[in-house]
């Protein structure tokens, strides 16, 4: 079997490795040459434990990376499914391109499995017309086998997963499952197309409100000068109770985005959706009044004397995707505000203005630190904050000047 994987990101590639690694004949496409000039030359292009020993595994099965479609017999699409922001429905320009072009090469009876999240019936709206007009070739079967990895642990989670794949005939599902089956030793379940769109969703959804409802409570303790981390803390001794974090706000390309999908195309039902969404999406203007009430609060009068460490979505990682930080940094723009530094030890390329690379150059700048990202290089350096003013607004600093959330 040969199989083409469309997208070469943080989704795409380790796919494309792992399915490669395990004996099968894997081409993987991307439009940007840039993306596959890198992997050409060794680079994966992202930090992820394990990736780069999974890509010297597939090149030993001469795995292809070209910036063209080819005939195969399966095709996974792994490519951007971002959301209109003024009506929060899924922009599914990126599959509807992709699906085209496998189109103009593919033959007829090929299978094309969207990894990709998309709203619950966005195949039978999008995807399915534009094969069914098709008179180059017929016989395609849809299918739709949604990813569940997390950036840090993606070679792991593509292993030892469960998945869900969505078909419309069983013999195209039991097809599918053999190809995955071929590296993940989780729980296989094959049901109909729209259920395996609408459980994804529904996954990053729950995540999602059970944030809501931690941050929702770290604004109520605040308003009342209550710890919410000992409240938490005592609140999940009851075993029927497990209560999450709170955080600065929500980032990812999948929690802080798939929620969405369900609050555009169920307006006026996804009620508890919205609502986690807009406390989520409030977070980082929440932390920005924290931190202008601890400048004033210490006399820090000049917000360039004030270092955010972080720029990441979650710890340990290099993807910047709708991080909370990013957002912050917005709503300072919103205000007019500018001048705060910034540091991330696993973002090696400069993307927002005052970001430094190197961590005690950047100290040496800064009187305040806001930590919003708990990458284990803060917790194994914390000594350098020891005289810092720290705003922790993930609750793993041990400092005598601290704040929280």
């Amino acid at each position: 079997m040969r199989v083409n994987v469309i997208g070469l990101g943080y989704i795409g590639l380790p796919t494309a490795l792992i399915l490669a690694a395990k004996g099968t004949e894997v081409v993987g496409t991307d439009i940007d040459p840039s993306i596959v000039n890198g992997l050409e030359e060794g680079n994966v292009g992202f930090e992820e434990e394990g990736l780069q020993e999974l890509f010297e595994k597939a090149k030993l099965n001469n795995i292809v990376f070209t910036t063209k479609y080819e005939k195969a017999d399966v095709y996974i699409v792994a490519v951007p499914t971002p959301y209109v922001k003024n009506n929060k429905k899924v922009d599914a320009t990126y599959v509807e391109k992709a699906i085209c072009s496998v189109l103009e090469v593919c033959d007829s009876g090929a299978i094309i499995v969207i990894e990709s999240t998309i709203s619950p019936g966005t195949i039978n709206r999008k995807i399915r017309p534009i094969v069914s007009n098709c008179e180059k070739v017929k016989d395609i079967h849809l299918a739709h086998a949604p990813e569940r990895i997390i950036p840090g642990r993606m070679v792991y989670e593509l292993e030892n997963n469960n998945r869900t794949i969505g078909v419309d005939e069983e013999r195209v599902g039991q097809q599918i499952k053999r190809l995955y089956q071929t590296f993940c030793k989780g729980k296989i379940t094959v049901t109909d197309v729209k259920t395996a769109e609408m459980t994804k969703v529904v996954e990053n959804t729950y995540r999602d409100i059970n944030i809501a409802f931690a941050n929702e409570l770290a604004k109520i303790c605040r308003a009342d000068n209550l710890d919410v981390y000992e409240i938490i803390k005592i609140a999940n001794m009851h075993p029927r109770v497990s209560i999450l974090s709170p955080g600065p706000g929500v980032g990812g390309h999948c929690i802080s985005v798939d929620p969405w999908f369900l609050v555009g195309d169920y307006p006026g039902l996804a009620n508890i959706v919205l609502a986690a969404r807009k406390i989520n999406d409030s977070m980082p203007e929440f932390v920005l009044e924290r931190i202008s009430e601890i400048m004033k609060d210490n006399d820090v009068a000049d917000v360039s004397r004030v270092g955010i460490y972080g720029l990441t979505y979650k710890e340990n990682v290099d993807d910047v995707r709708e991080s909370p930080t990013l957002q912050l940094i917005e709503c300072m723009k919103k205000h007019l505000a500018r001048g705060i530094k910034v540091y991330d030890p696993f973002v090696h390329t400069n993307i927002v203005e005052n970001q430094y690379q190197d961590y005690k150059e950047f100290l040496d700048t800064v009187d305040m630190v806001v930590v919003m990202v708990a990458h284990a290089h803060l917790i194994k350096n914390m000594d350098l904050l020891k005289d810092k003013i720290v705003f922790d607004t993930r609750n793993v600093c041990s400092c005598k000047k601290i704040y929280k959330l």
